[in-house]
């Protein structure tokens, strides 16, 4: 079994103490994310984990004790590690650019070489952060990151009704609503490959088979049984996740994570539908819990 940790909160930068107890008891309990009554036993022992893929903005507060034991228990992992450098206007509570390349390089060095995997996405394309200013970002970043990761993974913004909500409270009337012309995209797309090529990075896309289609660019697996085979050899269940959507290459996992309950207010995110909640979850949370919240 591959543990999320998680899709749906920011365990790294906001739950390592509450990890780091689950992992000494063996286990957490996980409720249904669309029944809560729903809840289920996840063994965390090292007999029955096959892998942790960690998702994270921030991952420095994981350093502090988190890795250690993992690696003391004998626990495979690597992370999925967003720096998209948004700013405060739409990434409230993430570090500033700088401390996150930072924090990027420091878990990458700690980590076995390849298990920190670049995330740039969502894109956002919108006023103040058109295409020729995220090619400009994008090979800042990537070239900060040269040699230090492998992979970078992006994805289009997918726009729900909660993150068009949010988007039009920084936006106005000029929120992003449709797709990028062909154009945009063209150059965008050409950009990043062409970008990501020279600082020694392969490039795919999470659950985007128009850029598959149109620019060759390779289908993310963010469970990723192939990188983890690579890492630490051995097998791994290499079953489609029939949970996830369509396009989307994640093998199957077991998300460890609750909704609503992370902090750190990304205006697009879709995870979380009220920044008042998760602030209120995030005060009501217990570290010794068994639960992330309930």
């Amino acid at each position: 079994m591959i543990i999320s940790a998680s899709r749906r909160t920011d365990i790294p930068a906001l739950y390592g103490e509450w990890f780091r107890h689950r992992l000494r008891a063996g286990y957490c309990l996980v409720p249904n994310p669309f029944n809560a009554r729903q809840v289920t036993r996840v063994s965390l022992l090292p007999a029955d984990v096959d892998a942790f893929v960690f998702w994270t903005r921030h991952g420095a507060p994981f350093l502090r004790g988190a890795l250690d034991a993992l690696d003391t228990l004998g626990h495979r992992y690597y992370f999925q590690y967003t720096v998209t450098g948004y700013g405060r206007e739409l990434e409230p509570c993430v570090p500033s650019l700088t401390t996150a390349i930072e924090a990027f390089v420091a878990l990458a060095r700690r980590c076995r070489k390849g298990a920190v995997v670049w995330r740039y996405d969502p894109i956002l394309l919108a006023a103040g952060q058109g295409v020729a200013v995220h090619l400009e970002r994008f090979a800042h970043i990537a070239t900060a990151l040269r040699g230090v990761t492998e992979r970078v993974v992006v994805s289009l913004l997918d726009i729900y009704r909660k993150t068009e909500r949010r988007l039009r409270a920084v936006y106005g009337q000029a929120s992003p609503s449709a797709a990028p012309r062909d154009d945009e995209l063209e150059l965008l797309c050409r950009g990043l490959v062409r970008i990501a090529a020279d600082n020694g990075m392969l490039l795919s896309a999470c659950a985007e088979p128009a850029l598959r289609a149109r620019y060759g660019i390779e289908r993310a697996k963010c469970i990723d049984d192939e990188l983890l085979r690579s890492l630490f050899g051995g097998a791994f269940a290499a079953r489609k996740d029939p949970g996830q959507r369509p396009d989307c290459g994640c093998v199957v996992s077991r998300d460890i994570g609750v909704a609503d309950t992370c902090t750190l207010g990304c205006v697009f995110c879709y995870a979380t539908r009220s920044t008042e909640a998760a602030r209120r979850r995030r005060r009501e949370h217990d570290p010794q819990a068994p639960m992330l919240w309930s």
